[in-house]
Order: C-alpha cells, then structure tokens, then sequence
C-alpha cells in the first residue's frame, strides 16, 4: 500500500492503532515493529494508552525516571520516522480530583514532561470509571460532564492546542443515560468542550457487531463534531479464551466521511494482529460506495453462518455495500492480508525471555474431561488419566501436565504462558529488555546463536527475511490491485517464501492460513471452516441414532449409514487437516508470531480430537456400560473399545 494514499479520501483522517488493552502492554521493540508495518500498510497513527502501563492509570502522577524517558523518546523519535503521529494518553479518572488545582498542575505537568521528549500530540482518556464525583468537586462543578470539560480545556489550552483526543465515560450508546440524543452527559462534552478536541467513541457497544452511519451522524449532532471511532472490534482483553484473526468488517465504508477517524484497539497478542491492521488499511483506502440496504456483497454472503450473538441489535441495519471496482469487500481483502501474512511466518525472529523447546511438544492427547470441566483455555482439571486397554495400562497426562512439558524451559519471571497476562499488578513496558531504546534498525535476531528452540529446521540465512530486510522492501503495491483471487494468493504466497531451507511438505499454505483464521475468526461470527465443522459435528451426533438402529439389524443397510460414515470420515479428515496444520506452524521460523499463536491453537487442537474421539464413539453403534464412568467424572474402564476415545 501507498503511504501517499492514507488519509486520500478524508484530509486529517486519523487511521491506526491504540493500544488501549488490559493485560500485559506490548514490548519497546514489538512497538517499534508495528510503527514500520503501519508504515508499509498507509496507516497514521498510533495512541499509546495501555491500560496496565504502570505510569499510564494507576500511577498516572509519577514522572518518568531519565530511563523510562529515554525509552519514551526513543518510542516517539521511531514513530515518526515512519511517517506515524505518536499520540501519549493518560487516564487519570480513578482518583483525580478535579477542583483541585495541585492535581490539575501535576497532570499538565506529566504530560509537560512528555511533550519534552518530542510527542506532539496527546489525549486524556475518562472510560471505565465511576460516573461520580467526589464531596470536594461537588461543591465546585455542576456535574462530572463539566468538572470532566473544564480540565480538559485547561490542559489543552496549557499544551498550546495540539492534537488532541478525549474519551468520555459514556463511550458508546449502550452506556449513555437515558441514550445518546437525550444524554445530559453527553451534550454538556458536545457543547462545553474546545473545538478542536476530537472525541472518542466505540459504537452502539463496547464491542460494536456493526456501526451505522445513523448511528454515527447521531452522535455527531450530540458532541458537535465526528468522532474518532476507538474500534475494539478485534479486542480481546475481555476473553482470555479467544482470539480474533478475521477480517475487518460491519463498517461501511461511507463512514469514513462521518469520522474523525478509526483506532483499532485490536487483540492483546501483538503478532496476531497483522490482518486485523492489514484489512482495516485496505478499508481506509477503499472507496466510499453509496450504499443500499437491499443490496449485499455477493462475497460477503454470510446466510449459512453459525452467528455467536443470536439476539437482534438496534444497530443490525447496517449499511451494505454492492460489488462494484474499488469497493472493500472483507472476503477478498482478508485473500490478500493471508497472502502478505505468509511472508511473517518465514522471517527469522525470536522471542525475548523466552526459551521454549519445540521438541517437548507432543500432539494433544486430552482426556475425556466431564462437560463442566470442558474450557476453551488451557486449565483441564490435573487428575492423570488411567486406563486399562487390554492387560495394558495406559497412563493419559491431562492437558496441564503436557503444558507443563511445554513449559518447563521457561525462565521463573515468565509469569504466564497464556497471553494476555491479566494481571492486577500495573507494569512499566518502558522498562523492558534490553534494545528497548536501540534504534529499530539494529533489531535483528542473532544468526550466530542457537534459536532458543533446538529441533528449529536449519535455514538459509540469505533465504529468511530479517526485520531489518522485510522492512526496506519497495512498497509498489498499487491499492487498485490488492484484492485479488485466492488462486492468485496461492501462487504469490508460495513464491514469497522462496528456499528457506524448510521442506516443501512443512510449509505453511494460504489454505492453512485460511484453516487457521476461520477456527479464530471475529467475536460475533466464525469463518466458514469453523462453521462447517459445527455443522458437521452437530448432524453426526443429533443422527447417531442410525448408527444404533443398523446395530440392532445388522443385516440391514442404507443410504443413511452411508452417509453418517461417510461424513464421519470427512469430519476427521478435517481434524487431521487441523493438526497437519499445526505441526506446520511449529515449525516455522518467527517463534514470536509462534508463541502468540500457540496457546490458542494447542487447544482448539485437542478439543477438536475430544470431539473427533467422540463422534468415533458413536460410530460403534451402541452406548456401552463404559458410559457411567463420564457421567460420575470416573475415567477408568476395562474394555477395549474405549480404545477410540483416547487416540484420533
């Protein structure tokens, strides 16, 4: 994508990223990265507001030492050489006392303090608090919207007028009291606060399914100007469970007019953001196509899904848009994100205080846990698992203790193997490893030593893009022509990886990727994959039923059994599909995008071999006396055609 083309369509538009997250905030270095890949992708702008960021909520007061503004400066001077507008946040809403004129001189002095380090532009964020003042700022405002207005002012008055964002606490409609047009709260921001602070807003919801451009013109008339859109479509601080691979979708691109702009607040694990950023640059770009609401996409087709989010929302008439040249169409611009993504999985990278041993993994083998005890996150009850096979005994880990395998390398102050860490405790990320504050160009992995996991395939150096390398690449792509066909981003795929000294049989392809997004697609919708495995599974278990009568007339036969065995196997074939691709990925050679993935795919993993060993079950034909041991959470049993329910 073109750097010239960012902001083509709407002047001053904002486009980019906030990192506006709980959980562990993003590294120096990781940031550093995401400035050059916003670079390459056309987006702007970057709001540093980590959530657990020591200094940033919780300790918002405290100056920064001389090496945590080294680092900063460091973070602000590699922003903009990329061409990105850094912009530092503070949310000092917890306990800030808002008549006091101590409290209102040290949050313009920190903030003082930070414009010396080169930052241009800034933000005071007041979301997620409580929606009442204290005894001392009754006395002195009329409400929270005016003791909120007059500090803000104030401070943007005190930074001569910069760019400068504010975040109400009634953020979307869903918390605004009565609702949005009729929101005292509300108005009072619209109304009282500077013209030239813009305004924050994340939609109909905290999570926004879809945004309508009524939706927005109507807040636009409350707050008197448009409103920078905080986008926590690809958020997942709220789940630590799942994470969000798909592409940006649900928002017409006839919003950009109506905007001030879009922050992407997208998932805690920094890696795995690469389509959320790459799809939301082509939707910036694209353009703004009149819309009609009896017209869909035909790529965008989506009548078959499995929606996650089954009630009706105020805000599902949203606009759509026809398939015309130039239009974003999430389908086709999701093709292109995976073709580009491919060239991340084959760069040279390793993972700081990270010593995981890929040898140590083993192919998940879970249990056969109760259906309360059954979790999408990698916590199975530790109970071993015994089981008589024959004269055999066989001894099954459960999952934690595979986990631990897994694990065992990693050094004692690595506080979590599942990201994001959801801690109470506030962190400083401007404290972190060393390279912190070196200069990104010399952020590069060490060819010399050993990769930290000791079965990674020996590569060619000169085959393996280093940061250093992917970075200085010509970026030509003409925006015109990114959305292509899959078949095309089969072929630039393959030829982007070139010889890197991995097995052709052992290298990612787009189908994989593809695999991998559709099991991890959006919070309110899963990817086609995803959907025709639950269907599948579904059909077999609600039509077992067959099985069982054919049992008990063996001698009779049908279409129907047919049938159930027939897509039995393709439902297995489809779990292989999903472990053939994970072996794949354990291999590849940017272990930082590895451990990111890991978690989350190590567990749809066994899940899916829990449910492919329990469509075996069924196929036996009959509900055997083992079945009282599940129903009393007892996992031992003498026959051996409990076999299946162990092995895939």
């Amino acid at each position: 994508m073109k750097e010239s083309q960012n902001n083509a369509l709407n002047g001053n538009f904002l486009c980019g990223v906030v990192e506006g997250f709980y959980g562990r905030p993003w590294t120096a270095d990781q940031r550093k990265l995401l400035f050059k890949r916003m670079n390459k992708f056309g987006l702007n702008t970057y709001l540093y507001a980590p959530k657990d960021d020591a200094k940033h909520r919780a300790f918002w007061r405290d100056l920064y030492s001389v090496e945590e503004a080294e680092n900063l400066t460091s973070l602000i001077t590699a922003a903009e050489s990329c061409g990105i507008t850094f912009i530092y946040a503070l949310s000092p809403g917890l306990d800030l006392t808002f008549s006091s004129s101590k409290e209102v001189s040290c949050l313009k002095r920190k903030l003082q303090q930070v414009a010396t380090f080169g930052c241009k532009a800034f933000s005071l964020l007041f979301d997620d608090i409580e929606p009442e003042m204290n005894e001392a700022d009754k006395e002195v405002f009329q409400s929270f919207a005016h003791a909120q207005v007059s500090v803000t002012n104030e401070t943007f008055q005190h930074l001569n007028q910069p760019v400068f964002l504010f975040c109400p606490t009634e953020y979307c409609a869903s918390r605004a009291v009565p609702n949005v047009k009729d929101s005292g709260y509300l108005n009072t921001i619209g109304a009282k606060l500077l013209p030239g602070v813009q305004i924050l807003w994340t939609g109909p919801k905290v999570v926004s399914k879809k945004i309508s451009i009524q939706s927005i013109q109507d807040i636009s008339k409350v707050l008197h100007r448009s409103p920078v859109l905080w986008d926590n479509y690809h958020a997942n601080d709220y789940d630590q469970k799942r994470i969000f691979l798909g592409p940006y979708d649900g928002r017409s691109t006839q919003l950009i007019p109506q905007l001030g702009g879009v922050l992407s607040n997208p998932n805690c694990e920094y890696e795995a953001n690469f389509i959320a950023l790459h799809t939301l640059a082509q939707w910036s770009q694209s353009k703004p196509i009149e819309s009609s609401k009896d017209t869909v996409a035909e790529n965008d087709s989506i009548t078959s899904d499995i929606r996650l989010e089954t009630e009706i929302d105020d805000d599902d008439d949203v606009d759509a848009v026809s398939p015309v040249p130039g239009a974003y169409q999430p389908k086709l611009a999701l093709n292109v994100a995976i073709r580009d993504w491919m060239e991340e999985f084959y760069r040279q990278r390793t993972a700081d205080n990270r010593t995981v041993s890929l040898h140590k993994i083993v192919p998940p083998c879970p249990g056969v846990p109760s259906a309360s005890q059954i979790t999408t996150c990698m916590s199975v009850t530790p109970t071993t698992t015994s089981t008589t096979v024959g004269a055999k005994t066989l001894i099954v880990p459960p999952i934690s203790a595979i986990t631990n395998q897994i694990v065992g390398d990693m050094p004692a102050n690595f506080d979590s193997y599942i990201q994001p860490s959801m801690s109470n405790q506030p962190v400083n990320s401007l404290l972190g490893p060393p390279c912190a504050d070196a200069d990104i160009d010399s952020i590069e992995s060490d060819t010399d030593s050993k990769e930290p996991m000791e079965c990674v395939p020996t590569t060619d150096n000169e085959d393996i893009k280093t940061d250093n390398e992917y970075f200085k690449e010509e970026k030509d792509t003409d925006s015109d022509q990114m959305q292509i066909d899959t078949d095309d981003a089969d072929k630039l795929s393959e030829a982007s990886v070139g010889n890197s000294g991995i097995k052709s049989e052992d290298r990612l392809t787009h189908e994989d990727i593809q695999l991998l997004v559709d099991l991890f697609y959006l919070p309110f919708e899963h990817g086609s994959k995803g959907i025709h495995l639950l269907q599948e599974f579904y059909w077999l278990k609600t039509n077992a039923n067959i099985v069982t009568e054919n049992r008990k007339n063996q001698e009779q036969s049908n279409e129907k059994i047919s049938e159930w065995f027939s897509r039995a196997t393709a439902f297995e074939n489809t779990v292989k599909d999903v472990g053939r691709m994970a072996d794949r990925l354990f291999k590849i050679p940017n272990r930082a995008l590895l451990y990111d993935l890991h978690p989350y795919l190590w567990d749809m993993r066994g899940i899916l071999s829990l449910l492919n060993s329990f469509v075996k079950w069924l196929g036996i034909g009959a509900v055997p006396a083992i079945s009282v041991c599940y129903f009393t959470r007892r996992y031992t049993c003498t026959q051996t055609r409990v076999k299946p329910l162990l092995y895939c």
